[in-house]
């Protein structure tokens, strides 16, 4: 097999193909060579699925697209494979040897040798069969962890490079406005300076792989109206400008990412694959974006069948096209014969075209594929007979041990304790009663993007291809001298009421009753959580919240843990449950960390990335709201969430004092720094995360009652101090004024350092000065936490 391809004979091949010559004018030399065909094919890409017995790629009929003949489309190129890997279940080496092959075909068939750019998913770990499931984002956000999350992400780009994947659809940057969305466990919470900062260090992980990391969904596509998918967003310009732009921007000024994803939504009637203020004034020519924006899946073509905004699919590619968008994914349904027509028209211009093409020549460029020693051999194949199909298969591991135990970190730290009156944790007990739809289900801790619930449910008898213990499996483990008795109870959404009655007479024999609950994720309906899997209130789904409300009708105490991907309203367990474990997906090793936290082998340490409803009918709201979003006494309706943004318990203690200012005023464009010390007064080691918010008193526009500016995580052993010194820049109290622009004011400000939103611990108050100041996109972002020995 012939893994190099030499192309000859080709215009410019000489020149554009030379290393030695500037990657600029290699493709501009490459582009005047170009057919409009040949460019056109540049731009879009072609859904496939790689053979498990090692042949070329086969594509993948979608049931919103028609057959794609790749015959006739080759000659003239091919921008990007859709997910090679998460489209079926295929053994990593012989879909690593399949993309293989299918690359140098691409090249070969083209008159420039050009191979396509793969992409697949990367949401919550690859997305391809056998690889590792790490916990969803919604747990990356509850860790408060983002030099963690940079390792797991580096580790999930290096096993996607080393079988020849180039892109990954991943990060999810949307901040959560109603928790009735599907989407939430792929979010990181409802901070937008905690999705920034845990999503950029994401794409930093990424990006160091070698793997182009493309943020989602470019913007607005989480404040859908009433948390329904793809619905209109209700957003006015100052909410997008300070609450759902913010982590896209950090993303692109300290992530490096090089690319951006469109989202399906429409903001004010202008969808957002048609908003050229976006997608160019703000992205490129503010921000400085030079990487490539790609639609969201079938994104161009809706806007003419969803959004109504175009007439034919030419108008659909020009609009656009004009906007910024440089590449049509998944598959070939206006970028290819309708442009082609439209430029030769005179209905869309070429030079449209030509600038979609040169950034897409360039990031290809910056990958490699456009010199002459490209292989299309990827790394995990290095020296292996690729002849012998039969001999790679099983030769590829993409969920070794060290995967495993990122995985397990990580969902260790993301598991949040919401309440214990003390039975946690468990002491040896004789007899443990393990009740609810969870108990022993193997993909209960993996979201809706993970490739079993994504894909492999698709195939019913095809193995998992990973080991998913159930916490009936880890419980058993961790309490190897306890009776376990299981009881299902109910379904996750079935409203089946039949096995309540056998589930507490279980529990009224057990020391402790364990109820595993939650959700079931899936895509467009098939779960109770995920994408189109929209949520009428917050309510547990099915007949949850029957069986939870018997056993705690009975003496024994019931220890509730939720393995789900949002929060949910728990009615009397917030008060009456002996103690609530929150988790959100946690991965493959997840059963594992919750069992480690109820024995107490593992010390809680997770923070509520979002709240935790008091009611299931009160949304939308999170805790960055204005005064009138809080509880007042103009409404019957208290939104006060029975658990906050940043709420986390522990079994051990610590204390925080000796609180300190540098100055008691700084003017609008200077600092401040606070010092205080945080104590670990308790027996064993534990994890505090210190949580800094501000609070504006006077502002001349409505402000949230406070925001989150920066955080910090302490390792504190017993009896373990440190001094922490914060160092807060004003730009960090800026917001959108009345004109648009992004400004400082002078005036009073409260901070407050705080183990959650509702948990002040320490407050001071500092006076800005001077003129009101003006900022843009290079201002500062964070303040600087320091530490030294208490």
């Amino acid at each position: 097999m012939n893994a190099n391809v030499a192309v000859e004979n080709a215009p410019g091949i000489s020149f554009w193909s030379d290393p030695t010559v500037s990657v600029t004018a290699r493709v501009d030399a490459l582009i005047d060579a170009m057919t409009l065909q040949e460019k056109t094919a540049q731009l879009y890409g072609v859904w496939v699925g790689a053979s498990n017995q090692g042949d070329e790629v086969a594509p993948h009929q979608h049931d919103m697209e028609e057959a794609v003949d790749l015959d006739a489309l080759l000659p003239t190129g091919l921008g990007q494979l859709t997910r090679p890997f998460g489209t079926v279940p295929v053994d990593p080496a012989l879909g690593a040897l399949s993309l293989a092959r299918t690359q140098i075909r691409i090249a070969a068939t083209n008159r420039f040798g050009i191979p396509a750019l793969a992409h697949d998913e990367c949401l919550a770990g690859f997305a391809a069969w056998g690889a590792t499931a790490y916990p969803v984002p919604l747990s990356w956000g509850a860790t408060f962890d983002p030099d963690t999350v940079r390792r797991m992400a580096a580790a999930i780009g290096r096993d996607m490079r080393a079988v020849g994947v180039h892109q990954g659809l991943a990060p999810v940057l949307d901040v959560v406005r109603d928790a009735r969305w599907g989407r939430v466990e792929e979010t990181i919470g409802e901070d937008p300076y905690l999705v920034g900062t845990i999503g950029t260090a994401y794409v930093q992980g990424l990006e160091s792989a070698g793997i182009v990391a493309t943020l989602k969904h470019f913007v607005g596509y989480s404040a859908s109206r009433a948390g329904r998918n793809l619905a209109p967003s209700s957003v006015g310009a100052r909410e997008r400008a300070d609450v759902l732009l913010p982590p896209f921007e950090m993303a692109v000024r300290e992530g490096g990412a090089r690319s951006v994803m469109h989202a399906y939504t429409d903001t004010d009637g202008i969808p957002a694959a048609a908003d050229e203020q976006l997608l160019t004034g703000l992205l490129r020519d503010t921000w400085g974006f030079d990487g490539t924006v790609v639609a969201d899946y079938f994104g161009i073509a809706f806007l003419k069948t969803l959004h109504g905004i175009a007439a034919d699919w030419a108008d659909a590619a020009g609009t656009a096209l004009a906007a910024g968008v440089d590449v049509e994914l998944p598959n070939v349904k206006t970028f290819g014969a309708p442009l082609v027509q439209a430029v030769t028209e005179g209905r869309v211009p070429e030079k449209l075209i030509d600038r979609a093409l040169r950034r897409v020549l360039l990031q290809k460029a910056a990958l490699g594929l456009l010199d002459p020693d490209w292989s299309a051999v990827p790394a995990a194949l290095d020296g292996a007979d690729l002849d012998d199909p039969d001999a790679l298969r099983g030769k590829v591991d993409l969920d070794p041990p060290e995967n495993r135990q990122l995985a397990r970190e990580i969902a260790e730290k993301a598991v949040i304790l919401l309440s214990n009156d003390g039975t946690l944790p468990l002491t040896r007990p004789r007899r443990i009663a393990l009740i609810g739809p969870n108990a022993t289900e193997p993909t209960a801790v993996l979201g809706c993007y993970s490739f079993p619930q994504h894909i492999g449910v698709r195939h019913p008898g095809t193995p998992l291809g990973i080991e998913l213990p159930t916490l009936r499996d880890t419980l058993a483990v961790e309490f190897p001298d306890a009776e376990i008795t299981v009881a299902r109870g109910t379904g996750i959404d079935d409203g089946d009421l039949s096995g309540i009655r056998e589930a507490a007479q279980v529990a009224s024999e057990a020391d402790v009753a364990v109820v595993a609950l939650g959700d079931r994720a899936g895509l467009f309906g098939q779960g109770t959580s995920g994408e189109g899997c929209d949520a009428e209130a917050l309510i547990l789904p099915g007949a949850q919240q029957q069986l939870l409300d018997t056993l705690l009708d009975a003496a024994t105490p019931v220890v509730t843990v939720l393995l789900a991907g949002r929060p949910y309203a728990l009615g009397r367990a917030v008060n009456e449950s002996a103690a609530i474990v929150q988790s959100f997906f946690p991965g493959e090793e997840g059963t594992h960390a919750i069992a480690g936290v109820l024995s107490g082998r593992v010390n809680p340490s997770g923070r509520l990335p979002v709240s935790v409803p008091r009611g299931p009918g009160s949304q939308p709201t999170t805790y960055l709201g204005a005064r009138l979003a809080h509880a007042s006494e103009v409404s019957n309706i208290d939104p006060t969430p029975a658990f906050s943004f940043g709420h986390g318990l522990s079994y051990t203690r610590f204390d925080w004092t000796d609180l300190i200012m540098d100055a008691q005023e700084t003017s609008t464009d200077g600092e401040f720094t606070l010092t205080f010390t945080v104590r670990n007064t308790g027996e064993r080691p534990g994890a505090e995360v210190v949580q800094l918010y501000l609070h504006d008193p006077v502002a001349s526009v409505v402000q949230p009652v406070q925001r989150l500016v920066g955080y910090t995580r302490l390792e504190l052993g017993p009896g373990e101090a440190r001094r922490i010194h914060v160092t807060v820049p004003a730009d960090l109290a800026s917001f959108t004024g009345r004109d648009g622009r992004r400004v400082v004011e002078p005036g009073e400000l409260e901070v407050r350092l705080a183990a959650s939103s509702a948990g002040p611990r320490l407050t001071a108050r500092v006076t800005l000065t001077g003129a009101e100041r003006h900022v843009d996109h290079t201002r500062r972002l964070h303040a600087t936490f320091e530490r030294d020995a208490g």
